[in-house]
């Protein structure tokens, strides 16, 4: 198994995105990336702690690709906005990925490098080594399953899900 954490907007559409991956074990939304120890949601979404709404995402390599996971994160989000993705607006909102080591770093950038052929060069996602993961309040865990019909899932988070089971059908679950 291999875990990956990335932030591209907020954490419920990353969630809910990965979960419908064959291969996707385990998906962890939190924070990473920032100095406030212990944060909350509250506190993240202030824009004042320096973390960044994330998400752990365990895979079997042997079933999906770690390319495949890497390129779902870029066109699942855009990764040309600043701190923002669509609405949600702030540093908490940012494309980043958090690398655990060397290998990931380098996974990282040639999948930054794949995803300007189709952003182009205005790609913002930093890369950064991984400090330490906070998970986030249960609540916020498999947040579309569990809100398939809260209003936010059904204006944002299900034309992700919808575009990455049309782009990525080979690998969607059954």
């Amino acid at each position: 198994m291999q875990t990956f954490v990335v932030a591209g907007g907020c954490f419920w559409c990353l969630d809910a995105v990965y979960r419908v991956l064959r291969g996707v074990t385990d998906v962890v939304s939190g924070y990473t990336g920032g100095d406030t120890p212990d944060p909350s949601y509250e506190s993240v979404c202030t824009g004042r702690t320096g973390h960044a709404e994330a998400i752990a995402v365990t895979f079997d390599p042997e079933v999906i690709p770690a390319g495949v996971i890497l390129d779902v994160f870029f066109t699942l989000h855009d990764p040309t906005q600043l701190n923002r993705q669509g609405a949600d607006v702030g540093t908490q909102y940012r494309s980043a990925m958090f690398y655990a080591d060397d290998e990931q770093k380098q996974l990282f950038e040639k999948a930054r490098t794949r995803a300007a052929e189709w952003w182009g060069e205005g790609i913002v996602t930093t890369i950064q080594p991984l400090g330490e993961y906070f998970v986030a309040e249960d609540y916020h865990q498999d947040f579309f399953a569990k809100n398939p019909g809260q209003g936010y899932c059904m204006a944002v988070a299900l034309p992700k899900v919808n575009k990455i089971r049309k782009s990525y059908a080979q690998y969607i679950l059954p």
